[in-house]
């Protein structure tokens, strides 16, 4: 980004490093972390031990204006948690140390026995401001894979029902900062709904859409990792945003690297597809005309596994009955000094920004003017 004069989008980051590494943690004089709740058995010294994720939650005040840090012990933590409380700050031991995770998608039964849906299966629902998570794990691990594996080839790409979300940012979430996370899943891994976000340094995988919703977030230098769909010769879609015509941004990626699971072949995974959600109206159910799908890739790494043309239309159902599909060329679709086996040529599908163009998705435009900073 700095060859086009971005000098203040890494300064404001470096600032934000310089103010404690990042809101989550403050530290006293003597370096040690402070905390106001623990998951797990053993608890720092003076620190409230809660068994689960969702206990130290509740434990959180409800209308905090400052960090209610809770740091989560080493270990796997099955549960779902919903975050509705402002400035809650999750801090693990460890990206790979310390897990949140479950497993419930979207064909599992709720309490009337019918499927809970997509918007039913997050892990972890974030939906109030300030909410920030650094160096753990949130993982949904429906056997995705064997699921797929399961059923007939002819049928697996349609059959609806393996949606499984790690995280879903929505309601009335706002300012979300997440630093050195890992969000594992395979389709619909990270639904980003609501207000803004900042993706730093985190590792994201899926297959399908695993990277989606209407909010304005930037990804920075993360790693994007396309997993194995099995029996399918098309492998997937990486972006999937359904941003309303009257929002400037979407879904951004600065200096990330697009990576494969070693099975995924050439050719076989698309930037994206722009969504356009299924929205009730006086005259019927059908695809929200004011959404028309923004994401853009600015001097992403890209491996052999991204196809050729970039992108991918998307189907919705049509005013009056019946499918349409929105075409990428519609939506807002972009990228900037690709790199890689996976860049690809410039088309009229595969658009390209100017520098000019490309200055304009600094963080300071798509997050409007937030960056996270230390707030104790």
């Amino acid at each position: 980004m700095s060859n086009f004069s971005l000098t203040s989008r890494r300064t404001i980051l470096k600032s934000a490093l310089a103010l404690g590494a990042g809101p989550a943690l403050v530290r006293s004089a003597s370096a040690t972390p402070v905390f106001d709740a623990f998951v797990g058995p053993a608890a720092p010294s003076g620190v409230a031990a809660y068994p689960t994720l969702a206990a130290a939650v509740a434990a959180a005040p409800a209308d905090g204006t400052r960090p209610f840090r809770i740091l989560i012990g080493k270990g796997r933590w099955r549960e779902r948690v919903v975050i509705d409380k402002p400035f809650v700050h999750l801090i693990g031991q460890g990206r790979d140390a310390s897990v949140v995770v479950d497993n419930r998608y979207a064909g599992t039964p709720g309490a009337d026995g019918k499927p809970i849906g997509t918007f039913g299966t997050a892990v972890i629902f974030v939906r109030a401001p300030d909410f920030s998570a650094r160096d753990l794990t949130i993982a949904n691990d429906f056997d995705y894979a064997g699921h797929m594996r399961a059923l007939p080839k002819e049928t697996a790409a349609s059959t609806g029902g393996e949606q499984a979300v790690a995280l879903a940012i929505e309601g009335n979430a706002d300012r979300s900062f997440l630093e050195n996370v890992r969000l594992a899943g395979y389709q619909d891994t990270l639904f980003v709904q609501s207000g803004r976000s900042l993706f730093r340094h985190c590792r994201i995988e899926g297959c399908v859409d695993f990277i989606f919703g209407a909010g304005r977030a930037v990804f920075d230098r993360c790693s994007i990792l396309s997993m194995l769909r099995p029996g399918q010769d098309f492998q997937g879609f990486v972006a999937a945003p359904d941003t309303d015509i009257k929002q400037p941004y979407g879904l951004v990626f600065h200096d990330c690297r697009l990576e494969k699971d070693r099975a995924v072949p050439p050719h076989s995974v698309a930037l994206g597809r722009p969504w356009r959600h299924t929205r009730k109206f006086a005259d019927g159910n059908y695809g929200d005309p004011d959404n028309v799908g923004a994401a853009a890739y600015l001097r992403c790494w890209m491996d052999d596994h991204i196809i050729p043309e970039g992108w991918v239309g998307m189907g919705y159902n049509r005013q009056g009955g019946g499918r349409a599909v929105l075409e990428p060329e519609e939506a807002r679709l972009y990228e900037y000094e690709s790199r890689g086996p996976g860049a690809g040529v410039a088309s009229a599908r595969r658009r390209q920004l100017t520098a000019d163009q490309a200055y304009r998705y600094a963080d300071r435009d798509v997050l409007q003017d937030w960056t996270p900073t230390a707030t104790d």
